[in-house]
């Protein structure tokens, strides 16, 4: 408990010091002057979307397996089921994919 009390304070913490770092001029450029943290964003959610959506995806395979192997008779339900879930985590993966091409392009 002590553990998620610390990861919400800094959740917190940065989710307070975001807006002062999009809070400075723009410089001499007469640009946006944030393409560097565009990129930088467009990467790290990349990142976490492939490291979430592959952790998400071994856990549906583990949970359908270990069901399949506990009661086979209900190997074709099991199969569907976990089909329609990893196509629900692979869309959260392909989505992010979608947004960071996005911020790309907007730079």
């Amino acid at each position: 408990m002590k553990k998620l009390a610390v990861v919400l304070m800094l959740l917190a913490v940065v989710a307070l010091l975001a807006p002062a770092a999009f809070a400075q001029e723009a410089g001499a450029k007469g640009g946006s002057g944030h393409t560097g943290l565009l990129a930088i964003a467009a990467g790290l959610g990349m990142g976490l979307a492939a490291f979430g959506g592959a952790f998400g995806q071994g856990r549906v395979a583990a949970a359908a397996c270990e069901g399949m192997a506990r009661n086979p008779g209900a190997g074709g339900a099991i199969r569907a089921a976990m089909i329609l879930g990893l196509v629900f985590v692979e869309t959260l993966s392909l989505l992010t994919f979608v947004i960071a091409i996005v911020l790309y392009l907007k730079m």
